[in-house]
């Protein structure tokens, strides 16, 4: 976002993201609803053409000379966006149209037998799951009640009964006592029984039924033919969509032969950089070890033997090939002592606070170098500007004090007799410096204040 649309913004309050010609349509149905007789631009998807709105509206649009379709992105192999982009255009394509139809007469019959054939199964499955845990549970109060019975009568287990758990159970235990309560070799359970309550509960105690929540079939039916013969022309859309995602419903395809008759055009909009773009940024950047992938053979060996001319290490691994690109580099940590930072004086910029720092490297301390104060006096340094300035700020702050300025030859001439302007930031001078020229007088020295409370100086 510029500076005019955030000033702006914050003056008048235009938000210029409030379009007024621009209507969003969630569905075909809602598009239908515009006016077909008014030209109109559609910002539709996908742009590979293989699905959704864009698809739709190409096989409709397509026979028409009157009509534009303008790709933003190169699509990839095989989509029907790549069939149409390639030259020469073909005059007629074959497009698969897909839709989803709900299922009626004798197969949705046969499509609820299979539900209610794989629901009785899978509740049998359940049913006979629930006997078997049943079952063991019998099996081992059982056991438990009989050995009891024989440890109280004072048999003592045999070997073979050691070995089981529940024999390394008895003899750890054999020493205690029962009297009193002693449970039959019938007994199910050799205490009360208790069965788990699954019901499920709220916070106040009500049991929860989901099925009091659901909207039954035969009511969204209702509805639906209700809007259909007559209800209200503008009801939600999306009722009818969710209705059929319910319902029991199968895929039907056919092949259409589209006659291209509309314009063709590509405009790039991906946002990417071409070769003399991506060399440029490389000659700005000026990386240590450079990794070129996700490209074809011929262009990633040219742009490495032009890399090779700035990075000394340039790497083009193949697919599935690894790389090790890690450095040594001469990293200490340090810590900045009490003493030092005592008379240290900050100054805020923005959300951080810039020092200059004079001082001298002790002997190190588990790993980490302390810095020290300066022993005697530290040398002087040149002041240090921290900022970024921009020119048509500045302009704006000489227009306050009552200065005319203006662009000249890319330079800001300032009351007809000084100039600033900033030089450098290139590939052959990397640092980007402002230059202040202009008669040395009062008005000089005014002027250079003004340029210098646009930084702040270390």
């Amino acid at each position: 976002m510029s500076d005019a649309i955030a000033k702006s913004f914050e003056h008048n309050r235009e938000n210029v993201f409030q379009l007024k010609c621009f209507q969003l349509c969630s569905s075909r149905k809602k598009f239908a609803t515009l006016d077909p007789t008014k030209p109109k631009v559609v910002f539709a998807s996908m742009a590979s053409l293989e699905a959704g709105f864009a698809r739709e509206l190409f096989v409709e649009w397509a026979s028409e000379p009157n009509n534009l379709v303008l790709f933003t992105e190169r699509s990839q192999v095989g989509t029907l966006a790549h069939m149409v982009q390639t030259e020469p255009v073909p005059k007629f394509v074959k497009v698969t149209m897909s839709k989803k139809v709900p299922l009626t007469g004798e197969e949705l019959k046969a499509y609820e037998e299979e539900q209610s054939r794989l629901s009785k199964e899978a509740r049998q499955n359940v049913m006979k799951s629930e006997e078997e845990n049943k079952a063991s549970q019998v099996a081992g109060h059982s056991g438990v009640s009989s050995d009891l019975t024989m440890t109280e009568a004072g048999t003592a287990p045999t070997q073979s009964e050691v070995k089981t758990p529940v024999g390394r159970s008895l003899l750890q235990h054999r020493n205690v006592f029962t009297d009193g309560f002693t449970s039959s070799q019938n007994s199910v359970f050799p205490m009360f029984p208790f069965y788990e309550n699954t019901n499920e509960w709220d916070e106040y105690g009500e049991v929860i039924n989901p099925e009091d929540y659901v909207k039954k079939d035969e009511d969204m039916m209702d509805v639906s033919l209700t809007n259909i013969n007559g209800g209200d022309s503008k009801a939600d859309v999306e009722e009818e969509e969710m209705l059929l995602i319910d319902k029991p419903s199968k895929v039907i395809s056919d092949e259409v032969n589209v006659q291209i008759r509309c314009s063709l055009q590509y405009m790039d909009f991906e946002g990417r950089s071409d070769g003399r773009s991506v060399k440029t940024i490389l000659a700005h950047v000026v990386p240590l070890k450079l990794v070129l992938v996700h490209g074809s053979a011929e262009a990633t060996e040219h742009l490495r033997q032009h890399s090779l001319k700035h990075v000394s290490h340039v790497f083009t691994p193949k697919l599935g090939q690894t790389v090790d690109v890690t450095s040594d580099l001469s990293a200490y940590k340090a810590r900045l002592t009490e003493r030092l930072m005592s008379n240290v004086l900050f100054r805020k910029l923005g959300d951080y606070e810039l020092a200059w720092v004079d001082g001298e490297v002790g002997s190190k301390e588990d790993d980490i170098l302390p810095l020290l104060p300066h022993s005697g006096t530290p040398p002087p340094h040149k002041a240090v500007f921290v900022g970024d300035l921009k020119l048509a700020d500045f302009k704006q702050l000489l227009a306050s004090k009552g200065v005319q300025a203006e662009f000249t030859a890319g330079a800001l001439r300032c009351d007809g007799n000084f100039s600033v302007r900033k030089v450098g930031g290139d590939a052959v001078q990397k640092s980007q410096q402002i230059v202040f020229e202009g008669p040395l007088s009062e008005d000089y020295y005014k002027m250079r204040d003004y340029l210098y409370s646009q930084f702040y100086m270390l």
